[in-house]
């Protein structure tokens, strides 16, 4: 899968419905984003949560949805766009308040898009604390090597023993025994921050079943040379 890092932002403003389509024609298979909810619980597409000018900075979370500005698009044009496009969508679920409304959105959709949806979380206590009300939506750790503790295979095994569909982490974290130790356990390998075309092409020839850029034609480009 070829995530568009909030859309084509190398290309078009980030987390606009612009950048979305603009990533789709680009020839992305997928789009990500960052997830909040307004006052109103309205589950809208931002990555720092806040809105407003420098002198009057606002958390999305105190603003209703009728407030915010018209750039800022709901999380169902996104579903709309990706929905018609049979895209993935992977959504960092940066407000935890957020899971209940995402989950019911994608849900509401029908099987073929709950197969085609990541809700990424980069806290794992929440992450761990959402398994149990998942139904069905698939979720992916988001972390770094460094931050694991545990170690890469006890935290792999027991993102299985959950039933975390994958473990995303940056692209310099990755290594081909790493991607084959999730494959043994059944879990996808997601890699980030993948903005040049040989890190994209050696992440998908050690095995990575996504990676994510900002620069799409450069990812696209890649993918296209490396399959060929």
């Amino acid at each position: 899968m070829l995530f568009a890092h909030r859309g084509a932002r190398a290309h078009e403003r980030e987390n606009t419905v612009d950048s979305f389509r603009l990533a789709q024609r680009l020839g992305a298979t997928g789009i990500e984003s960052d997830v909040w909810l307004t006052r109103d619980g309205v589950a809208v597409l931002d990555h720092d949560g806040v809105v407003g000018g420098r002198l009057r900075r606002r958390a999305i979370a105190d603003v209703d949805s009728g407030e915010l500005p018209a750039h800022l698009p709901r999380l169902t044009e996104l579903l709309d766009l990706v929905d018609a496009h049979r895209l993935a969508v992977s959504l960092d679920i940066k407000d935890p308040a957020a899971f209940a409304v995402v989950r019911d959105l994608i849900l509401t959709r029908g099987p073929d898009l709950l197969a085609r949806t990541y809700l990424c979380f980069h806290d794992f206590v929440t992450l761990r604390d959402v398994v149990a009300d998942a139904r069905g939506v698939q979720l992916v750790d988001s972390s770094r090597l460094a931050r694991i503790k545990e170690g890469p295979e006890r935290r792999i095994a027991t993102l299985a023993s959950l039933g975390v569909t994958a473990l995303n982490m940056h692209h310099t974290d990755w290594n081909g025994g790493l991607v084959t130790l999730a494959h043994r356990f059944e879990r996808l390998a997601f890699a980030w921050d993948a903005q040049f075309e040989p890190v994209v092409t050696s992440l998908l020839r050690m095995g990575a079943d996504a990676v994510f850029s900002d620069w799409v034609d450069r990812m696209v480009d890649a993918a296209r040379a490396t399959i060929t």
